[in-house]
This record gives C-alpha cells, structure tokens and sequence, in this order.
C-alpha cells in the first residue's frame, strides 16, 4: 500500500515494477506524489540520559571547533551541528573544520521520552550559553529538548531555557557528508574493546602533533598503538585526533572500531547504554572528507532526476533503509541502488547506521544541482566529453585504452574491469586513493 501524503512508516512499499525488455528498474513510483510538509515539531520530550548526552554534546561541540589544518582563530568561529529526528532517534552530527574528522551523536530508543511530531532536520549553532548549559547539567539534572525546523532548545533548570536558531549548513560539510557516509557503509566492524581496554589503548597515544602513521594491534586481551606495521593492523594516520574522545572515556560502557578495506577511515564508536558517539578519522590529519571523491564511479552511470526525486521521498516516508533489502523488495539491482543513495548522499541527504546497518534520511534541501556543483571532478569529465576529448583506442572486454587531450599534452588512460591508471599528476600523486581523475571518469562515462 503506498502511504498517505505527510504520513510516517517505516514499512518498504510494494516491489516495482518490470520496464520493458525484462530488466529491473527501480520506479518506486508510490512516492512520487508524497509531500514532504513541515511539521510543527520534530522532537518535543526529556532525555533518559541527561547528563551522558551533554557530555556527548560538549564533545561534538569540541570536534566542530577543532582544526588540524586551520588557524585556531579560523576554527572558533566555526560551530555548527546538524541535528536530525526520525525513526525515534536523534541523530547530532559535526565535522572539524579541517573536515577531517566527523563526529556523531546517536540518542537511541530509551534514551529519550517523548514526541517525534515529523521527521526533519536543522542546523544550528551552539554558541556559548548553550555549551555552558550543557556542562551546568549534573548527574542529577533532567534535560528538556525541543527541535523543530527553525531552532532547538535546552532546559535544565526552570525558566532557563537556551534556544539556538537555524543556519546555513557550510558547503563543505555538505561535501564531507557525501564521503563519510560512503566509507561507514563499507566499514567493517574489527574491535571491540572493555572500559579497562580503551583505557589502556588511550594512554598509549603520543604527546603532541603525530606526523606519522600509528597501528592499532591487539595481542592477547591488551590492545596498543604502535608505529611499527603489523600484520592485522588498522593503520591510524593523525593519531592525536583521537584525543578528542578523551573527556567521554571514563563514561563510556565499550568501545568499538570500524574500518574502511582500503584504510580510508578508520571509526571509533563508544557507547552509553541508549546513548552512542562515533568519531571517524580521514587517512590523515590533512585530508579531509570533502575532497575524497569516494562518490565519482558511482555516479558516472546517467540516472534519470524523477527516480532520484522518488527515491529522495522513499527516504523521508521511511527514515531508515537498508540498501540490500530494498533491492531485493524493489526487484532492482545492487548498483541501481547504489547509483541512488550515493546521488542523495551527494546531496547531503543521507547518513550511515553502522550497528544497524542502514541509511537514515536527513531532512535538507533536495538540489540536484548539487551533485555536479560539488563535484567538480565529474563536472570536468563531462566537460571533456562534450569537447570531444576523448579518443577510444582500443577496447576489448574489460580492457580500454583511451587517450584524453589535455592542455598541452594528451594522457593516456588504461582500464581492466575495475582497475584503472593515467598519465596525469593528479593520478600520479594519489594513486586512486582520492577518487579517479577526471580523465578516467571521462573514458568510464564514454564507454559505460
């Protein structure tokens, strides 16, 4: 059944249907005409955890504000959360300003007593009466909290209420989310350490800045940080970021850490019973999430706006998906899937679950336009494309050879199946390890 306009549900709509010539399209045509009305409230109620959660808070403050790259000037006037209720959790969520690191704030079912009136999202800033409000709550306090569409407020003492307004949401966490969410849905869960284990892992950091890569290494139950390679380890570059965990340590139940396959990210996940802050660092202290390309082959494939459109109201009516189960339901393939989360995480629209294993729909501005104004990668390659810069040589299965015509010289661009080299700096520099260049996404998009 589709769900009535401005109705919240949480079930997945019938399967789709067949195109013509029997391959599977995802058409999710029941969403076409959903509204996506603003509510008068997202969240109205107390949190079970006061306390714990404005510490979490004060740390996600802290991230916002950190820099590993700019200036401490630069970074404190940055402080920004986005704020997102739905599927009854809120979900408090910040990058450095250097946008290496990212942080979340999870307050899950039981954490909280209340109302979730619509599902939506903010963005705010926490100024100082409200990071002053958050360490004024104690042990014994209770926490009221409000967000709705214009502001979020806090209440902890009677007729002291701190009310932070909405802001622009900087583009270059818009950038960020598009990456994060990516590299968390490919992480893949490698600890899980005890209160005295995190504990001892923590003390092994070096004092100051760390310039070199660190290896997390556990042998029998002691886990430690090493700058020794080991086999088996999770190579942590810009390690002293991870002293932004420090102040929740003595609060936190466990820790565990999550890992990109190609060491991309690394994710440090501490929990506090219905509580949970996740703190994800990029390859190194100096690269930051929003220049990381992850999204690029994903989005060489031309996908048609009405069915991005659908699958944007398909996540505000659901809140949460998995992405497997929504193929397999919707009869569409993987990468059809994976062609459409990846445009609305583009656009910000989209985070990542890691315990549950599923996308949660963040309520902001759905702009097409934004997929190739913030990827400006793409947006070369098809410039090339429409100059006519691209020259196929040979193609044989798998296997192209192509040349691209560049200023002043001409690259030379191989591909096999999934694995792809050229002739420029940009290719020369990372490796791949930043996205493809724009040549390679060129010849990827002719020949696709």
């Amino acid at each position: 059944m589709i769900p009535e306009t401005n109705t919240i549900s949480y079930s997945y709509p019938a399967p789709s249907a067949f195109i013509a010539g029997g391959a599977p399209r995802l058409l999710l045509a029941g969403y076409s005409e959903t509204e996506k009305a603003t509510g008068p409230a997202f969240f109205q109620g107390s949190l079970e955890q006061p306390y714990i959660t404005a510490r979490c808070l004060i740390a996600l403050s802290n991230v916002v504000r950190s820099s590993f790259t700019l200036t401490p000037a630069t970074a404190a006037m940055m402080k920004d959360p986005i704020v997102t209720a739905g599927a009854e959790k809120l979900r408090f969520e910040g990058f450095s300003q250097c946008a290496g690191v990212y942080a979340r704030v999870d307050v899950l079912p039981g954490g909280h007593s209340g109302t979730f009136p619509a599902n939506g999202t903010v963005n705010v800033d926490f100024n100082q009466p409200m990071i002053n409000a958050l360490h004024a709550v104690s042990r014994n306090d209770t926490l009221q909290l409000m967000v709705n569409a214009r502001e979020i407020s806090v209440q902890s003492q009677p007729e002291e209420s701190i009310t932070e307004k909405k802001v622009p949401l900087p583009v270059k966490w818009i950038k960020g989310l598009t990456t994060v969410q990516l590299f968390l849905a490919a992480s893949e869960k490698v600890h899980t350490l005890n209160k005295v284990q995190l504990r001892q892992l923590f003390q092994g950091i070096p004092a100051g800045a760390v310039k070199t890569d660190y290896y997390l290494t556990v042998r029998g139950n002691r886990p430690a940080f090493s700058p020794v390679k080991a086999a088996n380890a999770v190579c942590v570059g810009g390690i002293h970021r991870l002293r932004l965990l420090e102040p929740l340590l003595p609060l936190a139940d466990e820790l565990q850490v999550f890992v990109h396959p190609d060491m991309q990210s690394t994710t440090w996940q501490l929990y506090f019973g219905n509580v949970r802050f996740s703190l994800s660092l990029s390859r190194e202290a100096w690269r930051g999430f929003s220049g990381e390309g992850a999204a690029l082959d994903s989005l060489i494939a031309d996908v048609p706006d009405r069915l991005i459109s659908a699958m944007d109201k398909y996540g505000h009516v659901n809140q949460e998906f998995n992405a497997t189960l929504l193929a397999v339901e919707e009869q569409a393939g993987f990468e059809e899937i994976d062609q459409l989360t990846t445009r609305l995480a583009a656009m910000g629209l989209l985070g990542f679950d890691l315990d549950d294993n599923v996308y949660f729909y963040r309520r902001l501005p759905f702009k097409l336009n934004r997929i190739m104004s913030l990827n400006p990668r793409m947006k070369d390659a098809e410039q090339l494309l429409a100059e006519d810069k691209v020259v196929i040589i040979s193609q044989q299965q798998d296997k192209v050879e192509a040349r691209v015509a560049g200023s002043g010289v001409t690259h030379t661009v191989m591909i096999d199946g999934d694995l792809a080299r050229c002739t420029c700096t940009w290719f020369a520099k990372h490796q791949g390890e930043r996205g493809p260049c724009k040549h390679i996404l060129a010849v990827r998009k002719k020949i696709n």
